[in-house]
């Protein structure tokens, strides 16, 4: 992939210097700390989109925040570019919602911590619901605008963000990627423009560089039978052994998947049963739930592999008696799930990106794959842009009591994107 148009001679170099007058520091933290303030659990995102598009309107040439339903909102803005110097640019993106605090209060009583949205600073990070699910990421792409615009920069070609809605599962009614959704319909209509070289997804990933991720698909069974009291079992059908006979099968199905050819950085296939629910009160259990979740690599189908699953659960279950009910109520880029991510490593922004990383952090910018499934296949697939995850942040801590962000790392991203934004769009000297 070639540079942007915007490396012309019209372009002025980044003065390492003037970033160094124009940063601070402690700015950049209050604005992570003060996104962290407002709550934006899945489902109530209107108030930090509108947070978000207040910070990029004071930067942009254009920002829209489309709330697209009660409480629910994207933020979409673009700075740079003209038809003299249009360029490719990036696209920065993340989501704004973050998943619930149950419980968060109760676990750190009587500490600096108590407050999930009170982003304490305790031992040289942040802590916080969603600062790291994805509140660092989506902060040190606007302090690294505020720290180009400070230094009296502007991009030549685009820089385009997209901070959306709805990409967090487990609430009711949520969690299904409305909000990406309705962005590439926006897009597709018009309204917006997400045209890029490379698209960066800040999920948290330690500042590596994450060219890859598994597909997945979460898959609910119920089984039904027939209670009885427990005197007289002959007149009940156990839906109990029935979950036995299928969790036997399961645990099969994922070891045959364990050896079958996996893909570079991801492994192999895998399925997990995260849960069972069942049984009754001295009586013949009626109906028992069992969930799971099922990985796929590159090249598995979605589809190939939802009728293998349901084929094998159907065949299980030796008792005529039982309904079997499966669902798939995790469809995001697929009807079923989500469809695994592969980036070619090797594209020069994409070595770009890591050379800003390395430049900032000599430890990071290492080609890796994700550990879970996010929203960048909506973008590399619908859009056709090459897409990467890269942002300060553990997943690790993420969706725990225990969410934080280094403050250090946090800081040194904002120059990595401030960095990188000047490498690949081309400055001009807002001075002259």
């Amino acid at each position: 992939m070639t540079r942007p148009t915007a490396r012309t001679q019209d372009a002025t170099h980044l003065d390492p210097a003037r970033i160094d007058a124009a940063r601070d520091d402690a700015q950049a933290l209050e604005l992570l700390r003060a996104a962290v303030a407002v709550p934006s659990v899945t489902g109530n995102e209107a108030a930090f989109a509108r947070f978000v598009g207040d910070r990029l309107t004071d930067l942009c040439d254009r920002v829209v925040v489309d709330e697209f339903a009660p409480d629910r909102a994207n933020v979409w803005s673009s700075w740079g570019g003209s038809p003299e110097q249009p360029g490719p640019g990036l696209l920065f993106a993340g989501h704004l919602d973050t998943v619930h605090v149950t419980g968060w209060q109760e676990h750190w009583a009587g500490t600096e911590r108590e407050d999930p949205f009170g982003a304490a600073v305790v031992d040289g990070s942040v802590w916080g619901r969603g600062v790291g699910d994805l509140k660092a990421g989506i902060a040190a792409v606007l302090a690294a605008l505020q720290l180009l615009h400070r230094a009296g920069y502007a991009p030549l070609a685009p820089i385009r963000t997209l901070f959306v809605a709805d990409e967090e599962s487990g609430e009711p009614g949520s969690g299904t990627s409305e909000g990406i959704r309705r962005a590439l319909k926006s897009a597709e209509e018009g309204r917006i423009d997400l045209s890029a070289e490379l698209a960066v997804y800040v999920e948290p990933t330690t500042m590596q560089v994450y060219t890859a991720h598994m597909g997945f698909f979460i898959t609910e069974i119920t089984l039904t039978g027939k209670s009885a009291y427990f005197g007289t079992p002959e007149l009940g059908v156990d839906a109990l052994r029935a979950a036995d006979e299928v969790l036997r099968e399961l645990w099969r199905h994922d070891e045959d998947l364990r050896v079958r050819p996996g893909a570079p950085l991801i492994g192999s296939p895998s399925l997990l049963v995260t849960g069972i629910n069942g049984g009754g009160y001295v009586s013949v259990p009626g109906e028992c739930r069992i969930s799971l979740i099922r990985k796929l690599v590159p090249g598995e189908d979605l589809d190939s592999a939802r009728t293998e699953l349901d084929s094998r659960i159907l065949a299980a279950v030796t008792d005529p008696r039982i309904a079997v009910q499966i669902s798939y109520p995790a469809g995001r880029d697929h009807p079923v799930g989500g469809t695994s991510l592969v980036t070619d490593s090797h594209l020069e922004p994409i070595r770009a990106l890591q050379a800003a990383v390395a430049a900032e952090l000599p430890d990071r910018g290492r080609i890796a794959a994700a550990p879970y499934w996010s929203e960048g296949p909506f973008l590399a697939a619908r859009l056709g842009l090459p897409t990467v995850y890269c942002a300060p942040g553990d997943i690790s801590n993420c969706h725990t009591f225990d969410e934080h962000v280094e403050v250090a790392e946090y800081l040194s991203a904002v120059r990595v994107y401030a960095r990188f934004i000047a490498d690949r769009c081309g400055l001009r000297d807002l001075r002259d």
